[in-house]
């Protein structure tokens, strides 16, 4: 009889539902039975409301069942699971499963499906299959590969990865640098996390690759203190790597050298922007730095450096492995690939949707998403973090895409998107939008620094009718100024949800219906 092996999810997600209070249920279950099992623990597949979703290989092929509480192990068992029989819990073959069936999966092709830190498992699903290649080539061609691919920035600027890599390359220094951006604070966000708890080793594949293609020989993973599991996963997975030689010098058998070492910031949201970070790693306080000099000419340690989000390196083993062109065949217009949408927020299905770049907001928060979760009409969306604009339904037609956002006014961000029923008040959150600003704001620019602020006063004057259409124009003003006269996005970016919500939601701020938000 073959050896049963299960699935248990340890992704954060799912430890937050009881994901090890299940596994400790099935380990007391088959040692009561006698069942001689395997129990192996993957990362999330990305469907939060089906966690902790528990998996059993059956005749060659996976089984789900989900959500599974610890009380309902011992039904499991007495249904004979094992052989993939039928329960209530029966989800079937996950991929099958809708949300799963529409994806068209990438980046994310192995998680919650391998060992997160077998290399084994690693290796048997695909991975350095990238690496293998990269070592074979001339760095330019590596550059040139992920050029062509049309990869840009999933941190949220959308800026051509390889031109970034091709201006580190073309550096002479004598040291240089792949400084990984795992800073992600940004709210309904959770793919760099998910990636880092299950599915590791595709990370240090993607910097190994591109500390080969720019000639860097270590690598930083700026990883923030709120994601401890995703910490030790990382680091224990580092450390597999650095034992089984895809890490240190002559990496994989080739002439090329690649450490990496993880360093954990302190919870400034400002630490996200790359200078911030930058600053950060070197042991000071997180301070914007004014551009140029660009980091990939004078970054860290005032060497070239290339920083990259997790997703943006995350996605290059594919690249290399399957070709630039497989890759640049999927999506529209000048965003190629895949995008890994994370929904969040009042939502009835909550989880991570990889797809080609676009597919519609209206797509993915009614058909993909369901729709809300209190069953309430969808109000308004959040897209791209606390500093992204609010969507009315009005505009769900638009495609997921850097451009088409960008024409209205909007931003991807890392690809989070956060909705809002009919009970929404959109004044207090064009509130929150400029008090979280004056909270994170490093305080080096006068517009981010003192402009939040005052913009806080501005709208409760809005709110409370105090002279409404001149304090509008002042508010109008005040954005204008923060937008073009910021150091960074943080400043730069507030305006986007307050002027959003001023423009879509004018009822909120006092206008009568049925008029224009400035009067």
């Amino acid at each position: 009889m073959t050896r049963p092996r299960i699935f248990i999810p340890r992704d954060a997600a799912a430890l937050a539902l009881g994901a090890d209070d299940v596994e400790r249920a099935i380990v007391a279950a088959l040692r009561r039975r006698q069942i001689d099992a395997e129990i192996v623990r993957t990362g999330s597949r990305g469907l939060f409301w089906l966690e902790p979703m528990i998996e059993v290989a059956v005749g060659g092929e996976r089984i789900a069942y989900g959500p599974v509480r610890a009380t309902e192990v011992e039904a499991l068992f007495d249904a004979s699971w094992l052989d993939g029989k039928p329960h209530a819990r029966r989800l079937g073959r996950p991929d099958d499963i809708p949300f799963l069936k529409r994806q068209q999966r990438f980046t994310f092709a192995r998680c919650g499906i391998v060992d997160r830190l077998s290399l084994a498992d690693y290796r048997a699903h695909g991975g350095y299959k990238g690496l293998e290649r990269a070592v074979g080539m001339a760095p330019a061609a590596i550059v040139e590969e992920v050029t062509r691919s049309g990869l840009r920035g999933r941190g949220g600027a959308g800026f051509p990865t390889g031109i970034k890599w091709r201006t580190t390359a073309q550096a002479a220094a004598p040291q240089k640098y792949i400084v990984c951006n795992a800073d992600e604070g940004d709210s309904g966000t959770f793919s760099d996390r998910m990636i880092m708890e299950g599915d590791p080793f595709v990370l240090i594949e993607g910097m190994t690759i591109a500390g080969i293609a720019v000639g860097a020989t270590k690598g930083y993973v700026y990883l923030r203190s709120e994601y401890p599991h995703a910490i030790e996963t990382l680091g224990r997975a580092l450390a597999v790597a650095r034992a089984e030689r895809y890490l240190g010098p002559k990496l994989a058998g080739s002439a090329y050298e690649f450490d990496i070492e993880i360093r954990v910031g302190a919870g400034a949201y400002v630490c996200g922007e790359e200078t911030a970070l930058l600053d950060s790693l070197e042991g000071k306080r997180g301070m914007v730095r004014a551009k140029p000099p660009l980091p990939a000419h004078h970054g860290l340690f005032g060497q070239p450096t290339v920083v990259n989000n997790v997703i943006s390196l995350a996605s290059v083993p594919f690249i290399l492995a399957e070709g630039a062109k497989a890759y640049a065949d999927v999506g529209m217009g000048r965003s190629r690939g895949t995008i890994p949408v994370q929904l969040a927020g009042n939502i009835k299905y909550g989880g991570l949707f990889e797809a080609g770049f676009g597919v519609t907001l209206g797509t993915l928060v009614d058909e993909i998403g369901g729709g809300t979760a209190s069953g309430r009409p969808v109000r308004a969306v959040q897209v791209g973090g606390p500093l992204g604009a609010y969507f009315p339904r009005a505009l769900f037609d638009t495609p997921f895409d850097y451009e088409a956002f960008a024409a209205r006014d909007g931003l991807i961000g890392h690809g989070g998107i956060v909705v809002f029923d009919d009970t929404v008040d959109m004044a207090q959150q064009a509130r929150f939008a400029m008090e979280f600003c004056a909270i994170e704001s490093c305080g080096k620019c006068t517009p981010c620094r003192i402009g939040s602020t005052r913009g806080v006063e501005v709208i409760d004057r809005i709110v409370r009718n105090e002279n409404r259409a001149a304090n509008l124009t002042l508010l109008k003003e005040l954005c204008t100024t923060m937008k073009l006269g910021s150091l960074c996005a943080l400043g730069g970016f507030a305006p986007y949800p307050v002027m959003s919500a001023v423009t879509h939601f004018p009822e909120d701020f006092g206008a009568q219906p049925g008029l224009a938000a400035a009067e």
